[in-house]
């Protein structure tokens, strides 16, 4: 054990710094905790919900902006905030809506992304490329 720096973990051989057999079979080594990142989703794709709430919020330092977000209540009693991508949209409140997985990095607490194109959700009319991202019908 070199001085001055911290032990790795409660159970060492002194000489390498690994446990021994012994000291595993004692105390076994711990599995890391894998925590789920869409809960509402409950292990499904999508999910349909009602828009209780539709709003604008800005986004952490250092970007500024105004984006578009609502709070959705599931079909399993979940609600959740989740953003609305692309440019306009026609969602206001009792619009149905359905929501993946997929959080936005500068809004905190955002961990879902409302489907465009999808139930009461417009697709964004003047896109021309990704298009199946934001539920566009191909251009004439």
């Amino acid at each position: 054990m070199v001085a001055g720096l911290p032990r790795r973990c409660a159970y060492v051989n002194g000489k390498n710094g690994m446990p021994t057999i012994n000291q595993l079979i004692r105390k076994p080594r711990k599995a890391p905790v894998v925590r789920n990142k869409v809960p509402a989703l409950e292990a499904c794709p999508q999910k349909r919900g009602v828009c209780t709430r539709v709003y604008t919020t800005t986004p952490k330092k250092p970007n500024s902006a105004l984006r578009k977000v609502a709070r959705v209540r599931l079909t399993n009693g979940f609600e959740v905030t989740s953003y609305i991508p692309g440019e306009g949209h026609n969602l206001q409140e009792h619009s149905v809506v359905m929501i993946r997985g997929g959080r936005v990095k500068d809004l905190p607490g955002v961990r879902y992304h409302i489907i465009r194109g999808t139930l009461d959700t417009q697709g964004v009319s003047s896109r021309r490329q990704r298009r199946s991202k934001y539920g566009a019908k191909r251009p004439k």
